[in-house]
Protein backbone atom coordinates (compact mmCIF):
# COMPACT_ATOMS: atom_id res chain seq x y z
CA UNK A 1 0.00 0.00 0.00
CA UNK A 2 1.51 3.30 -1.12
CA UNK A 3 1.76 6.10 1.41
CA UNK A 4 2.86 9.71 1.32
CA UNK A 5 5.04 11.19 4.03
CA UNK A 6 3.94 14.67 4.99
CA UNK A 7 5.35 17.29 7.30
CA UNK A 8 2.26 18.37 9.24
CA UNK A 9 2.16 21.96 10.49
CA UNK A 10 -0.32 24.41 11.97
CA UNK A 11 -1.41 27.87 10.99
CA UNK A 12 -4.09 29.04 13.35
CA UNK A 13 -6.50 26.16 13.93
CA UNK A 14 -5.83 24.61 10.54
CA UNK A 15 -3.53 21.64 9.88
CA UNK A 16 -1.51 21.71 6.66
CA UNK A 17 0.86 19.28 5.03
CA UNK A 18 3.76 19.44 2.61
CA UNK A 19 5.37 16.36 1.12
CA UNK A 20 8.55 15.57 3.03
CA UNK A 21 10.56 15.47 -0.20
CA UNK A 22 9.76 19.18 -0.74
CA UNK A 23 11.17 20.19 2.66
CA UNK A 24 14.81 21.25 2.63
CA UNK A 25 15.06 22.14 6.32
CA UNK A 26 13.03 23.32 9.33
CA UNK A 27 14.58 26.16 11.33
CA UNK A 28 13.74 28.54 14.16
CA UNK A 29 12.97 32.13 13.18
CA UNK A 30 16.10 34.15 12.50
CA UNK A 31 16.94 37.71 11.58
CA UNK A 32 15.07 38.60 8.42
CA UNK A 33 16.28 41.39 6.17
CA UNK A 34 13.26 43.60 5.37
CA UNK A 35 12.86 44.59 1.73
CA UNK A 36 10.90 47.74 0.80
CA UNK A 37 8.01 47.70 -1.69
CA UNK A 38 7.17 44.02 -1.37
CA UNK A 39 3.74 42.44 -0.88
CA UNK A 40 2.70 42.29 2.81
CA UNK A 41 3.02 38.50 2.96
CA UNK A 42 6.74 38.67 2.15
CA UNK A 43 8.61 39.04 5.44
CA UNK A 44 11.94 39.62 3.73
CA UNK A 45 15.17 37.80 2.95
CA UNK A 46 17.14 35.33 5.05
CA UNK A 47 20.77 34.28 4.75
CA UNK A 48 20.95 30.53 5.33
CA UNK A 49 24.64 29.60 5.32
CA UNK A 50 25.39 31.82 2.32
CA UNK A 51 22.16 31.02 0.45
CA UNK A 52 19.72 33.91 0.35
CA UNK A 53 16.05 33.01 0.32
CA UNK A 54 12.72 34.83 0.46
CA UNK A 55 10.63 34.26 3.59
CA UNK A 56 6.83 34.34 3.43
CA UNK A 57 4.37 34.70 6.25
CA UNK A 58 1.73 32.09 5.41
CA UNK A 59 -0.74 33.65 7.86
CA UNK A 60 -0.66 36.88 5.84
CA UNK A 61 -0.67 34.97 2.55
CA UNK A 62 -3.84 33.15 3.58
CA UNK A 63 -5.47 36.30 5.02
CA UNK A 64 -5.44 34.95 8.57
CA UNK A 65 -5.06 37.20 11.65
CA UNK A 66 -1.48 38.18 12.43
CA UNK A 67 0.31 36.56 15.35
CA UNK A 68 3.61 37.23 17.08
CA UNK A 69 6.30 34.56 16.71
CA UNK A 70 6.68 32.38 19.80
CA UNK A 71 8.76 29.36 20.83
CA UNK A 72 6.67 27.11 18.53
CA UNK A 73 7.08 29.27 15.42
CA UNK A 74 9.19 27.66 12.70
CA UNK A 75 10.38 28.47 9.21
CA UNK A 76 9.92 25.65 6.71
CA UNK A 77 12.58 25.89 4.02
CA UNK A 78 11.08 24.35 0.89
CA UNK A 79 12.30 23.68 -2.59
CA UNK A 80 9.87 25.14 -5.12
CA UNK A 81 10.61 25.64 -8.82
CA UNK A 82 14.36 25.38 -8.18
CA UNK A 83 14.17 28.15 -5.56
CA UNK A 84 14.53 27.78 -1.82
CA UNK A 85 11.69 29.60 -0.05
CA UNK A 86 10.96 30.04 3.64
CA UNK A 87 7.44 29.75 5.04
CA UNK A 88 6.73 31.01 8.55
CA UNK A 89 4.28 28.64 10.29
CA UNK A 90 2.85 28.59 13.82
CA UNK A 91 3.98 25.11 14.70
CA UNK A 92 5.46 22.01 13.08
CA UNK A 93 3.57 19.07 14.53
CA UNK A 94 5.01 15.84 13.18
CA UNK A 95 5.82 13.76 10.15
CA UNK A 96 2.87 11.59 9.19
CA UNK A 97 2.31 8.78 6.73
CA UNK A 98 -0.95 8.99 4.84
CA UNK A 99 -2.15 6.14 2.61
CA UNK A 100 -2.63 7.38 -0.97
CA UNK A 101 -6.30 6.33 -0.91
CA UNK A 102 -6.88 8.77 1.99
CA UNK A 103 -5.75 11.72 -0.16
CA UNK A 104 -8.44 13.29 -2.29
CA UNK A 105 -8.86 16.36 -4.49
CA UNK A 106 -9.84 19.60 -2.78
CA UNK A 107 -13.62 19.40 -2.25
CA UNK A 108 -15.75 22.09 -3.87
CA UNK A 109 -17.46 22.51 -0.49
CA UNK A 110 -14.28 23.82 1.17
CA UNK A 111 -15.24 27.45 1.67
CA UNK A 112 -13.15 28.31 4.75
CA UNK A 113 -9.92 28.46 2.78
CA UNK A 114 -8.71 29.73 -0.59
CA UNK A 115 -8.62 26.48 -2.58
CA UNK A 116 -6.16 27.75 -5.19
CA UNK A 117 -3.28 27.22 -2.72
CA UNK A 118 -4.09 23.54 -2.24
CA UNK A 119 -3.28 20.34 -4.13
CA UNK A 120 -5.56 18.08 -2.12
CA UNK A 121 -6.85 17.02 1.27
CA UNK A 122 -5.51 14.15 3.36
CA UNK A 123 -7.66 12.38 5.91
CA UNK A 124 -5.79 11.23 9.01
CA UNK A 125 -7.56 9.86 12.08
CA UNK A 126 -10.81 11.64 11.19
CA UNK A 127 -8.98 14.96 10.84
CA UNK A 128 -8.30 16.77 7.57
CA UNK A 129 -4.89 18.03 6.54
CA UNK A 130 -4.89 20.62 3.76
CA UNK A 131 -2.08 19.83 1.32
CA UNK A 132 -0.21 22.93 0.22
CA UNK A 133 0.52 23.21 -3.49
CA UNK A 134 3.98 24.79 -3.55
CA UNK A 135 3.59 25.62 -7.23
CA UNK A 136 0.55 27.78 -6.46
CA UNK A 137 1.52 29.61 -3.27
CA UNK A 138 2.91 32.27 -5.61
CA UNK A 139 1.37 33.43 -8.86
CA UNK A 140 3.84 33.56 -11.80
CA UNK A 141 3.91 37.37 -11.39
CA UNK A 142 4.73 37.09 -7.69
CA UNK A 143 7.38 34.49 -8.43
CA UNK A 144 9.05 36.91 -10.86
CA UNK A 145 8.92 39.65 -8.22
CA UNK A 146 10.61 37.32 -5.75
CA UNK A 147 13.37 36.58 -8.26
CA UNK A 148 13.82 40.32 -8.87
CA UNK A 149 13.98 41.04 -5.12
CA UNK A 150 16.57 38.30 -4.74
CA UNK A 151 18.66 39.69 -7.59
CA UNK A 152 18.52 43.23 -6.19
CA UNK A 153 19.14 42.49 -2.50
CA UNK A 154 21.04 39.21 -2.18
CA UNK A 155 24.45 40.88 -1.98
CA UNK A 156 23.26 43.29 0.75
CA UNK A 157 21.88 40.42 2.81
CA UNK A 158 25.11 38.42 2.59
CA UNK A 159 27.16 41.50 3.47
CA UNK A 160 24.99 42.27 6.51
CA UNK A 161 25.16 38.74 7.89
Amino acid sequence: MATQQLVKFQIGDQAFGIGITDIFQIIKPQEIFKVPNTPPFIEGLLNLRGKVLTVFNLRKRFNMPDKENDENTKILIVNSNDMLLGFIVDNVKEIVRVPEEDISPVPETLKSFDRRFLSGVAKLDEKLILLLDLEKVLTPDEEQKVKDIMDQHAVEVINQS
